[in-house]
């Protein structure tokens, strides 16, 4: 009697779970179900998370000019595992979370005030974007030069490969995000810990290099603890062949460079590349606030792919790959995302009342796109009417200046 009874609440249960999903399906995509309202697809019966397909109406077919295979190209933070530290806490997105993604990793990070992470270096360079907080930055390179310097939100660094450095939080909470020239950063042989190196040479080797007793090695933690707490560091630095700066400097102080002209008018751009942050030479960026219903311009970048951070809002982008293969994303606060080398794309705010903010990260020394409207301007427009089927005098009045971010209808 009691497994008939229970057969009858499971049963009972599931028909409440599918009278849901069934009571939303009405809308179409817009309900999470991929039904397109002019005779295609049918409601979810089987398992599905009915809140990301809400958030991604795009994979259930929402644009009906998607065609071919595009492998996935987006990632989210919310989907890594943290690690959790004593002084804050990192999470990754390296080539094994998005297979695509080979030519860069990141990391998201958080320090508590004081708190550091520790002295290292990597076999690759790393870019930081501090976007909550203020934050100690220290290097040291192959010279003996060297650089401390204190970060505001906005402000970015680099350091070049091999060069020695750490991070310590000043504010009560600091957050920024970390970007590496290799989307393989977890493989063994890309970071180096201080302590680490410490704790795995003999006693009596340190004691030699250092002119100091044995005694002093005896309390370096090990296993490294990559966040420790701590407290802010005063003191001041001098010595060695002097203080990093100007061109050399690994720090970009946000506030000392303009930004791009926009003429679309769409929102705010700000390049930082080789030509206006002189040291960092194998990543460039863009940081861009998109106003709402904006449009970042049909485009593609000649020399790198293109990753993305995307900070705040909420945003979709149809990715071309080439033989009729495109396919549309949608994106949110805390995803990233890899537009293939040379793939046409556009990026679109879709709110209607918040700002869309991203970063753009380029493996390059500078950042490069071709405006799909601007290469037809610039064509002789009876080749581009001949081409696309549209009246010459509409070739012949496209814009002739890219305009970058596009202005959403009011």
């Amino acid at each position: 009697m009691r497994v008939i009874q229970a057969a009858s609440l499971l049963l009972a249960v599931s028909r409440v779970g599918s009278s849901v999903i069934k009571r939303q399906s009405n809308g179409g995509f817009g309900d999470g179900q991929p039904i397109d309202g002019n005779g295609k697809g049918a409601p979810l019966s089987g398992g599905t998370n009915h809140a990301l397909d809400l958030q991604n109406p795009d994979n259930l077919g929402q644009q009906s000019t998607d065609n071919g295979v595009v492998p996935n190209l987006k990632w989210s933070f919310s989907d890594s595992k943290t690690r959790i530290l004593r002084g804050g806490w990192v999470r990754e997105q390296v080539v094994t979370d998005l297979p695509i993604s080979k030519e860069i990793a990141s990391a998201q990070q958080h320090l508590t005030k004081g708190s550091i992470r520790e002295l290292h270096w990597h076999r690759v360079a790393e870019w930081g974007y501090l976007y909550a907080g203020s934050i100690a930055v220290s290097g040291v390179d192959q010279n003996g030069h060297y650089q401390v310097a204190k970060l505001e939100e906005g402000d970015i660094w680099y350091f070049p490969k091999g060069v020695a450095h750490t991070v310590q939080g000043l504010d009560d909470e600091n957050e920024f995000l970390l970007i590496f020239d290799d989307g393989d950063f977890d493989a063994v042989g890309t970071t180096f810990n201080v302590d680490d190196w410490i704790t795995h040479t003999p006693k009596s080797i340190l004691a030699k290099n250092f002119g100091l007793p044995e005694s002093v090695f005896g309390s370096v933690p090990s296993p490294n603890p990559y966040i420790t707490n701590g407290t802010v560091d005063n003191h001041t630095v001098t010595g060695g062949n002097g203080e990093l700066t100007g061109n050399a400097s690994f720090a970009y102080f946000a506030k000392d460079h303009p930004l791009e002209k926009v003429p679309g008018e769409g929102g705010t751009l700000r390049i930082v590349d080789s030509r206006t942050f002189p040291i960092a030479t194998t990543i460039a960026a863009t940081v861009v606030t998109l106003q709402p219903g904006g449009l970042r311009e049909l485009h593609w970048h000649p020399n790198a792919e293109e990753w993305l951070y995307f900070h705040k809002g909420q945003g979709r982008a149809t990715v071309f790959i080439g033989s009729a293969a495109a396919r549309t994303f949608d994106f949110r606060a805390g995803d990233t995302g890899v537009f293939p080398d040379n793939s046409g794309h556009y990026i679109e705010n879709t709110s209607e009342s918040e700002d869309l903010v991203w970063v753009e990260i380029y493996k390059s020394d500078r950042v490069e796109d071709i405006s799909l409207t601007q290469w037809l301007a610039l064509t002789p427009a009876g080749i581009v009417a001949t081409t696309l089927k549209i009246p010459v005098d509409i070739a012949e009045n496209l814009q002739k200046e890219k305009q970058l971010l596009i202005k959403g209808s009011q």
